[in-house]
């Protein structure tokens, strides 16, 4: 059973990757910088990616939720079928209709399919866009009181690596959480107590936010994501918690005061040199 990891050097996929061979299992990397090169705007070479490939884990970039995903995720879903893929493993996010739509498609294809609907990343704050601000002490979001599950990458990719490896779960959409509710403001305080240096919270308007963006030279599609998330996805229809890494794993997910600390204890977070 070969495995093709898209994104296999992202947040989660660097980690199923790793699990998958330290297993001793066989994946191919499916990322723009591997050979052969996997690209969702090429789908020239899409066959040859998915030769000899049994299953794939499939994340897609940014998001599942700008334009065009819909599209990108039945063409390869496709694709797969016709190369004789077995099972597919699904990334998704909570609250995001065009997510849904390509969890149907994945769940449509005839194939096996496990679905990870996750919340946002811990490491969001550690390995992604927000690093930056948290290393210069001030991080200005158009986020308020509104309360976010945070979940570790980790706990994602031990689930992945479960639904890849166990056909016990094979058929179910596992939504993944942290285990409590934190605003961002919150989560910065947690982080700025691990780290043992003040970071400042701002709660800016969307429009000071995207012009934020604009100046620091950020991508536009990257910018209407993020918009998009903020402005929508934001919107208290996720201030739950649900239990997916229970589910799945028979154990509690990681609170994120244990991230902010194994975090602090690497220095991640340790302040940007003038």
């Amino acid at each position: 059973m070969k495995t093709l990891v898209l994104g296999g050097n992202g947040k989660t996929g660097r980690r199923v990757v790793q699990r998958l061979t330290d297993l001793g299992l066989p994946v191919r990397i499916g990322s723009r910088s591997n050979k052969p090169a996997f690209d969702w705007d090429n789908k020239g070479n899409w066959k040859e990616v998915l030769h000899e490939i049994s299953q794939v884990y499939i994340t897609f970039q940014p998001d599942l939720s700008i334009p065009g995903s819909v599209e990108a995720i039945q063409a390869f879903v496709n694709a797969a079928a016709k190369s004789g893929v077995k099972k597919l493993v699904l990334l998704s996010g909570r609250g995001e209709p065009e997510a849904q739509l390509c969890e149907q498609i994945v769940i449509a294809s005839g194939m096996e399919w496990t679905v990870v609907r996750a919340s946002w990343f811990n490491q969001n704050f550690s390995e992604g866009y927000l690093l930056d601000s948290v290393q210069a002490g001030y991080v200005a979001l158009p986020a308020g009181d509104i309360g976010e599950p945070f979940i570790d990458t980790d706990d994602i990719a031990d689930v992945v690596v479960a639904a890849l490896t166990d056909d016990i779960h094979n058929g179910k959409i596992y939504e993944v959480t942290g285990p409590r509710l934190l605003t961002f403001k919150q989560a910065i305080a947690e982080i700025a107590a691990a780290s043992g240096r003040e970071i400042v919270f701002q709660e800016v308007s969307i429009e000071e936010y995207t012009s934020m963006l604009t100046t620091y030279e950020i991508p536009q599609d990257i910018i209407d994501f993020l918009s998009y998330l903020f402005t929508e996805v934001m919107d208290g229809r996720n201030e739950s918690i649900s239990h997916g890494v229970e589910e799945a794993l028979g154990r509690k997910p990681t609170d994120f005061s244990e991230f902010a600390q194994r975090a602090a204890v690497a220095g991640i977070w340790e302040a940007l040199e003038a």
